[in-house]
């Protein structure tokens, strides 16, 4: 799983599975440009996490559902870099609400972040692949097969994302450029800190592991997924789910 040489993109990066994944793929020789949008802070601590274990990262700003943040975002890269081989959009929401209380609002905010950021980030940056292709990863959820009450927006926002990793493997493959997804359950991260602590034991026992994710977990299956160890594998959405899902 060497990634010496390569240059990593990783959106939502300061916090979570981001952060895991950006230190994983630095770990395994990538240099890494740590993409966050508010939290410059936590951002600056990942690079700085990253050089202190001897890699190399930069943190850059963007707004990843507004395709002019996203243009100036990619052109920044390529500019410092050179160019990209590994894009991971994981950058995304979460949100809960009844039926009776969806509204226009709620629906954009979740698809915006969730799916328009998959296609302005992967539109942005292929074209800074070089012609020895590469790999996307997209970050979607086990809820887009197995949506539950109250997060039927989300769901289905992820389950978006699955499609366009399909439709976007097909039309990049050409170019030797892979994409693929993964589908996580509960991952311990501050998005999931307000559950519960019997609601966490509950789900928890409801997988084969008897525990839940660890956003290192993820990270794993996504630098896995960006290595040549991967390259027959493209369009496909990985469920990384320690078994939840039937």
């Amino acid at each position: 799983m060497d990634l010496q040489q390569k240059v990593a993109v990783v959106s939502g990066a300061s916090r979570g599975i981001g952060r895991a994944t950006a230190k994983a793929l630095a770990a395994k020789g990538a240099a890494v440009a740590v993409v966050f949008r508010v939290q410059r802070e936590a951002a600056a601590a990942v690079v700085a996490e990253i050089a202190a274990a001897g890699g190399r990262a930069e943190a850059f700003q963007a707004d990843v559902t507004d395709s002019e943040s996203v243009r100036s975002l990619a052109d920044a890269v390529a500019e410092r870099f050179g160019r990209v081989d590994v894009l991971v959009n994981n950058a995304g929401v979460y949100g809960e609400r009844a039926i009776a209380d969806l509204d226009a609002a709620f629906f954009a905010e979740q698809f915006n972040n969730n799916v328009l950021s998959v296609l302005l980030m992967t539109q942005a940056f292929a074209p800074h692949f070089s012609a020895n292709g590469g790999s996307i990863i997209n970050v979607s959820s086990n809820l887009a097969r197995a949506p539950q009450a109250q997060n039927g927006v989300y769901s289905a926002s992820k389950a978006a994302v699955d499609t366009l990793t399909r439709a976007f493997a097909i039309e990049l493959g050409p170019r030797n450029i892979r994409v693929n997804a993964v589908a996580p359950f509960v991952t311990r991260t501050d998005m999931t800190a307000g559950i519960p602590d019997d609601v966490r034991a509950v789900l928890a026992s409801q997988t084969p592991l008897q525990r839940l994710a660890e956003p290192e977990d993820i990270a794993g299956v996504i630098a896995s997924l960006a290595s040549d160890d991967m390259r027959w594998v493209t369009g496909r959405t990985i469920l990384t789910d320690g078994g939840f899902t039937n």
